[in-house]
């Protein structure tokens, strides 16, 4: 490399990442919201990214280093971090392609694959508080799918909504079922996988390479199929080629498709909370759709 290395001063995106890269910034650009993608003297492009709340940096690159642990998906690689910002490479994407999306479901298959020690374990160096996007999510380690589902992710969110007024309290008592019965909806016992745990097509990024590229991650050792209804929830360029590509790595379990709705329901409560009535409606009926099975 070439160029000069310099110390920052002030504060704001440029300082952040002349102080955690040691290169001065030559110009900036920013996305959106607390993101800014920034050019640095020696021609590398980064992206800087400041944490929304306390830890939530902290996270993030602890979940994109147990994510890369595994040598199966990619992900930027973090170029510097402190409590407060996130600098990584900057990821020059593409159009989707068919055949990337078949080597994505192979790759996902062999995270999830990794495996973690525990439902709820959350990576090395993590804390037990932990975030998906900006909303708070706890990793609390337990044995057994169906209960840690229940009482750590779908009903503190249920909880939540209730309180916040977004969902009714004669509504809740459908979801409430759903977690009453998970034993007998979650399908066969599986071992806990190591989870992407917010993959939602936004944190998939469509390299120029022909590689996907996942952001943002809420990583977390969970149920694999949780990861697969996140890709359908919002739709993913070429998601039955991904799907493919998955079953030919490592098949799923019979009635998985069913099960999907099922897996739908934390994520889709998190979007009550944070964005209003429309996802609560939206939550009730998979619900119901998860108890038809």
């Amino acid at each position: 490399m070439t160029g000069r290395r310099v110390a920052a001063d002030g504060q704001g995106p440029r300082a952040a990442v002349a102080r955690l890269t040691g290169w001065r910034v030559v110009w900036e650009r920013a996305f959106s919201g607390a993101v800014t993608e920034a050019g640095l003297e020696d021609g590398r492009v980064v992206v800087v990214k400041r944490g929304e709340s306390p830890g939530a940096v902290r996270a993030e690159a602890t979940g994109l280093a147990w994510l890369a642990a595994a040598g199966a998906v990619r992900v930027p690689a973090v170029r510097g971090r402190d409590e407060d910002w996130l600098v990584t490479e900057r990821v020059v994407t593409g159009t989707p392609d068919r055949d990337a999306a078949v080597a994505f479901g192979r790759d996902l298959a062999a995270l999830h694959a990794a495996g973690a020690p525990a439902f709820g374990a959350g990576p090395p160096g993590g804390h037990e508080d932990a975030y998906i996007g900006a909303a708070p999510m706890r990793n609390v380690p337990e044995a057994d799918w169906p209960p840690w589902y229940a009482e750590h992710r779908v009903l503190p969110y249920l909880r939540r909504a209730v309180d916040s007024g977004t969902m009714r309290p004669g509504e809740a008592g459908v979801v409430e079922e759903v977690c009453a019965r998970l034993p007998e909806l979650a399908g066969p016992p599986e071992p806990p996988a190591r989870l992407h745990g917010d993959l939602w097509n936004g944190n998939v990024l469509w390299a120029a390479d022909g590689r996907v590229r996942l952001i943002d991650p809420a990583a977390h050792g969970g149920h694999r199929e949780t990861d697969l209804a996140m890709l359908s929830l919002f739709g993913c360029p070429h998601l039955d080629l991904v799907l493919a590509g998955y079953q030919e790595a490592r098949p799923l379990a019979d009635g998985w498709r069913r099960r999907t709705a099922l897996h739908q329901l934390f994520p889709l409560l998190v979007h009550a909370v944070l964005f209003g009535r429309g996802y609560a409606l939206q939550t009730l009926a998979t619900a119901r759709a998860a108890l038809a099975g």
